[in-house]
């Protein structure tokens, strides 16, 4: 007998729960300003993550998935993107969006159930939300094989969460990339609860990183709730692109519930969410910042201030917008069949949506 393989798992930490940094692991392009842009960042996505769970409640909104709780994994992983990269999210990545430049209004219009605002802008390199579980990471190993197809320089990020690990297209998507040696950045938002279902019951590996192990291609572990280690991890991921994929588990915690259509209250131990609350990720950068006299409670409350404005300001021209009913009717098929055709012409001749607003007319992005 002979050991043919033995693999192990590296985790990664930069910034630990007190602030305190490891300078060994410090990114040597990063600046206390752009801490400071993550810190703001991630205050903000909170901020609107709570505007649109309330939106629900009132009725104002659709199901909503929150995200509080894992903002250093997108707030990080978004800033460590390149120019060119594209990120491929599911239904949770409110703040990778916002970190990308994406309109703030047009997110509260997708909450809404306007498909509309899951439009991507010409220029903007992303791929729309996907609520089905893990089957993005098929469209993001096609995505990044692309790029090396195309030898475009760009990669790609694709975000799934621990639930979507244990689901085929996960393990599919991440072959294909290993074998093509794909620009594929595989992030997995690890936050313990797949809906009901508890990391601990869904799989015997010690990791999920290790299920890179599997596939051939490089597996790291990193403290999701740490946004400098979240960025560096990612960074590095990036600039080994050319070279094939990386896994990346990213350790966080969801602090809501799954969506506004669950109750964690029925199966997830109080305790358990205290304990994680000692991990918060924006406090830590918080401690940060003040300990360096670069933050206070005048500029908290201003940029409290700030995102509030912007934030209501959003909701009321995504409250404003008028959906045209016809595309209920044009974007079922990719031709029009007879049986919609004549409902279509039914709803026109009652002058159904006479008085509705035509919604502003964009171009696709890719």
């Amino acid at each position: 007998m002979k050991k043919v393989f033995d693999g192990s798992v590296d985790y990664y930490q930069v910034m630990d729960e007190q602030g305190n940094i490891d300078m060994s692991l410090f990114p040597n392009e990063l600046d206390d300003s752009k801490i400071l842009e993550m810190y703001k960042y991630m205050s903000l996505a909170r901020a609107m993550d709570a505007k649109a769970l309330s939106l629900q409640r009132q009725g104002r909104a659709v199901t909503y998935a929150p995200m509080v709780g894992e903002e250093a994994t997108q707030i990080g992983s978004a800033i460590a993107l390149r120019k060119d990269d594209y990120f491929v999210p599911n239904f949770r990545q409110q703040g990778v969006f916002l970190a990308r430049g994406f309109s703030m209004d047009e997110l509260f219009l997708y909450f809404r159930g306007y498909e509309e605002g899951n439009m991507i802008p010409k220029g903007k390199h992303a791929l729309p939300g996907a609520v089905p579980v893990a089957t993005q990471m098929q469209h993001a190993a096609g995505l990044a094989f692309a790029q090396k197809y195309l030898n475009t320089g760009a990669s790609v990020i694709g975000y799934v969460g621990d639930g979507g690990t244990s689901e085929g297209d996960f393990y599919e998507s991440l072959n294909f990339a290993g074998v093509t040696k794909s620009p594929l950045v595989a992030i997995i938002e690890n936050n313990q609860w797949a809906i009901s279902m508890p990391r601990g019951k869904q799989t015997a590996a010690q990791t999920l990183a290790q299920k890179a192990i599997a596939v051939g291609i490089p597996g790291v572990q990193v403290d999701g709730n740490d946004v400098i280690g979240v960025y560096k991890v990612i960074r590095d991921a990036l600039a080994n692109a050319k070279n094939g994929p990386t896994l990346v588990e990213c350790i966080t915690y969801r602090m809501s519930m799954h969506t506004t259509a669950d109750d964690p209250t029925k199966y997830r131990p109080q305790e358990e969410v205290d304990a994680w609350k000692k991990s918060d990720p924006i406090a830590r950068v918080k401690i940060y910042l003040t300990k360096k006299g670069l933050w206070g409670d005048k500029k908290e409350q201003d940029l409290a201030d700030q995102s509030l404005k912007a934030i209501d300001a959003a909701v009321e021209k995504a409250e404003s917008f008028k959906g045209d009913p016809a595309s209920m009717f044009e974007h079922i098929y990719s031709y029009m069949p007879d049986i919609l055709q004549d409902e279509l012409d039914a709803a026109t001749a009652s002058n159904f949506w006479q008085t509705q607003q035509q919604p502003p007319q964009r171009e696709n992005g890719e």
